[in-house]
């Protein structure tokens, strides 16, 4: 199918990835918490951008690029780390009743997602080591077979999303009714940012 080698092991593949926890998740969980279905929708368009983003650079060869100079990956990946342990830093301090540390608009949330799906370097590097073993080289159509592949892990992007999206909508209408556990959650998603940041930071 366009040059997939067994399209049905690629999309298997895709869906246990996007199951995975990561700064992503915390992110669409967090917009939704804060922002409702519109703020999750919202993270959930700024993931599908950014995975875009790396993905088409990943084609393109930048990890080439990074890999020839390890200071650059350096800088973003600390980069990455620094904005992660940023946010997740604010939202342990924040005292009850204070403003939201992620906006309320969903222009925000789509930024927010957006820059920390761009801020993983190693994604590039991960999509340019993934793609080539679902990549049929009989029947390889270049452009069109990585279209493919990009607009099939949009449309799963955007399912798991918007699933995501409403579960956690449904569980935040109630935990809004008791503020302890909201502070807490808060506080927890706060701790879960810090330490993607912390890993990012050390992973070689």
């Amino acid at each position: 199918m366009f040059g997939i080698a067994d399209y049905g092991a690629f999309v298997a593949a895709i869906v246990l990835f996007l199951l995975i926890p990561g700064p992503g998740n915390l992110a669409l969980i967090t917009s939704t918490s804060k922002g409702g279905i519109r703020g999750g929708l919202a993270a959930t368009f700024g993931v599908i951008l950014g995975d875009q983003v790396l993905m088409w650079a990943a084609v393109a060869g930048v990890s080439a690029v990074l890999a020839a100079y390890p200071a650059a990956f350096k800088a973003v990946q600390w980069l990455g780390a620094a904005y992660l342990a940023w946010l997740g830093l604010k939202m342990l301090l924040a005292k009850p009743g204070a403003a939201p540390i992620l906006n309320i608009r969903p222009s925000h949330f789509l930024r927010q997602a957006l820059t920390i799906t761009l801020l993983n370097p190693k994604a590039i590097v991960f999509y340019m080591a993934f793609f080539p073993l679902f990549v049929d080289p009989a029947r390889h159509q270049g452009v069109i077979t990585f279209g493919a592949m990009a607009v099939t892990i949009a449309a799963l992007t955007f399912l798991y999303g918007l699933t995501s999206t409403l579960l956690t909508h449904f569980l935040a209408e109630r935990i809004r009714a008791n503020p302890r556990i909201s502070a807490m959650l808060e506080k927890l998603a706060g701790t879960f940012l810090i330490a993607f940041g912390i890993k990012l930071a050390i992973s070689r």
